[in-house]
């Protein structure tokens, strides 16, 4: 189930930016993404090897994590444009944050239907 999930956010569906996305969908890729630049930065601490791992780690999840971040946006009925608020120094965080934890709209709205929690 998680396996066929980040198979679809970061192999199947990585340059989607349109339709929508679920909370499931959205917080096991950030999961994922989290862990993995964790164990780079604890395996090779300090190390030249380290940091370019995590720089070509940055680089090859920076689209797939744009998408699902705009979809998820999207499923609360917000522009896919609002990832930009993060940009605000801690208030944009926090704000996105919140956004990203709420709820999805429970019918269709202008981005498309209620995501289903299939992944194959």
């Amino acid at each position: 189930m998680i396996i066929a999930l980040l198979k679809f956010v970061f192999l199947k569906n990585f340059l989607n930016f349109q339709g929508r996305a679920s909370r499931k969908e959205f917080w096991y890729a950030f999961l994922f993404n989290f862990i993995v630049t964790a164990l780079i930065s604890v395996i090779f601490r300090n190390s030249t090897v380290g940091t370019i791992l995590l720089g070509v780690w940055s680089l090859a999840v920076l689209l797939p994590f744009l998408g699902v971040t705009a979809r998820r946006l999207h499923d609360i009925n917000k522009s896919g444009w609002l990832i930009l608020v993060a940009l605000i120094p801690l208030i944009g965080e926090i704000i996105l944050i919140i956004w990203l934890a709420r709820q999805g709209d429970a019918t269709e709205n202008q981005y498309g239907p209620v995501p289903q929690d299939n992944f194959e």
